[in-house]
């Protein structure tokens, strides 16, 4: 039992911490593609930074480690609940060593078991087979990209593409209507798994399965083959690029099954996943529970850490800005802009937000960066916190408060990922305040920017909800909403269905 649980945590770990290297040669392909000087190539540098930093450091890639999902195959006669109490056992080990993040939320009170366990959390999936060891495979997928999940009901009405309907063309529009969708809050460039038929249920599980596919693999079925070629080419043209700031590395793989259905349902599910592919697996002893090997390691690919350009880009400048930062300062920035941020940010997510509408801050906000993270915390033995992890979430949740927190506490940047809407753009120009975007999932790379933890609010609402005071130096981050009424989002989303509306003819 102890051998089984050192080996699910040693998976654990390696997925958290550690891209394969199919995942890797697809990051490094997409950053030789972009253009010298570009947002694009200066976030794939900082991806490709970060990557390595979080091998170097074994820490997770990205704060968000997502729900743990394993797929596990046992040969007959073992028995499954030995190896469903080993990995509990080893998720809260986990947990404790801040290899994984507590993410289990009590879905009717809010509050955060802690641990990571809880009703349907992790999830795990039996099934047995034939062979005489044990497989698990475990995927590692955060919120934002899981919140860019969609499922369509064919025949349906797409944005920019008309009718979809029962056949293959109409499963091909759904797809790219999939990636439009997704823009930059997924933390693109991205990989999607895609499921056709089934029902509502069997479709997402089908979606997600294909992302245990390898990224350079081909697929058996002939025309599905030639969709997932067509889906990477076509996609690739739409110009959202990494993070959503345009350019050519918008997907970096695309993977579709296929199951039966009901003669009434026609459903196309899609299963979007950020660059920070964490999947991992391993094939263990069936008797010893030791590991005899890894499903997704093959030769170390070196990820390329080339500077992106020689010389500063013409499209943006560098501001450097001391908090608190004065209504001036925010109004000579503009869009394209990157910011290095000195001084103290606080984060906040979901649960504050919704708390500020109603009450006062415990701190003075005047002027204040607001982060929108949930960091990996670990505490040291002199009882003070640390940051393992600190990339950004995805903003768009925040919509309905943002404007009027601005409003009320006179917060001046908004730190986050994906950008947020008209609500939000508005009381920028209104009160003085920018939005800017960090680069997601680069959770190493922002974390080593923290160069202390100030101290803590709202501890009741979890690790990744409550409010850290955070000292930070050099932390930087691109406008991609400013004062005045500029949003790079709005603009690339704009392009983006323009190209789309593109494929509407039918190609299949």
């Amino acid at each position: 039992m102890d051998t089984l649980k050192q080996s699910i945590l040693e998976l654990i770990t390696e997925t958290s911490t550690n891209l394969p290297p199919d995942v890797r040669r697809a990051i490094n392909d997409a950053k030789a593609k972009e253009d010298m000087g570009t947002r694009a190539a200066l976030s794939l540098s900082t991806i490709a930074k970060n990557i390595k930093m979080a091998e170097d450091n074994v820490s997770p890639i990205c704060q968000d480690t997502g729900m743990p999902t394993f797929e596990i195959k046992t040969p007959v006669g073992v028995n499954q609940l030995v190896i469903k109490k080993a990995i509990y056992e080893a998720v809260v080990e986990a947990t404790k060593t801040g290899k994984l993040r507590p993410n289990s939320v009590d879905s009717l009170t809010g509050a955060n078991s802690g641990d990571n366990l809880g009703p349907g959390t992790p999830v795990i999936h039996f099934e047995q087979w034939e062979e005489n060891e044990v497989e698990i495979k475990l995927i590692l997928k955060g919120g934002g990209c899981e919140n860019k999940n969609i499922q369509y009901s064919l025949p349906c009405e797409l944005e920019g593409l008309g009718k979809a309907g029962r056949d293959l063309d109409g499963i091909r529009k759904c797809i790219l209507h999939a990636v439009y969708q997704a823009q930059g809050q997924g933390c693109s460039a991205g990989f999607i798994g895609v499921g056709i038929g089934g029902d509502r249920t069997s479709g997402y599980a089908l979606a997600k399965h294909q992302l245990f596919r390898r990224v350079e693999d081909v697929n058996e079925l002939p025309e599905l083959a030639e969709l997932e070629k067509y889906i990477m080419e076509k996609a690739n043209e739409l110009g959202i690029g990494t993070m959503g700031f345009g350019g050519v590395s918008t997907l970096l793989g695309c993977k579709i099954g296929v199951e039966n259905r009901l003669p009434a349902s026609f459903f196309v599910s899609v299963a979007y996943n950020c660059w920070a592919f964490r999947r991992q697996g391993v094939r263990l002893n069936a008797e010893t529970g030791e590991i005899i090997r890894y499903l997704y390691k093959d030769e170390p690919v070196a990820m390329n850490l080339d500077a992106e350009s020689d010389q500063p880009a013409a499209e943006r400048r560098e501001v450097v800005l001391q908090a608190p930062i004065t209504e001036e300062q925010i109004r000579s920035l503009k869009v394209g802009d990157v910011v290095i941020i000195n001084g103290i940010m606080h984060t906040g997510r979901d649960a504050l937000h919704k708390y500020l509408m109603d009450h006062d801050c415990p701190v003075d906000l005047n002027g204040g960066v607001i982060y929108h993270c949930g960091p990996v915390m670990l505490k040291d033995e002199q009882d003070e916190w640390h940051v393992k992890a600190a990339g950004p979430t995805t903003s768009i949740r925040e919509e309905p408060y943002q404007g009027d927190i601005l409003k009320k506490f006179g917060i001046r940047a908004v730190i986050g990922k994906g950008g947020m809407g008209a609500k939000t753009l508005k009381a920028l120009g209104e009160h003085g305040a920018v939005y800017l975007n960090a680069i997601g999932g680069a959770a190493q790379y922002y974390a080593d920017c923290i160069e202390k933890v100030e101290g803590v609010d709202f501890m009741e609402f979890g690790i990744p909800e409550a409010m850290w005071h955070l000292r930070v130096n050099g932390f930087a981050a691109i406008v991609t909403m400013d004062s005045h009424g500029n949003s790079l989002h709005a603009d690339v989303e704009k392009s983006s269905l323009e190209k789309l509306a593109q494929f509407a003819d039918p190609v299949f």
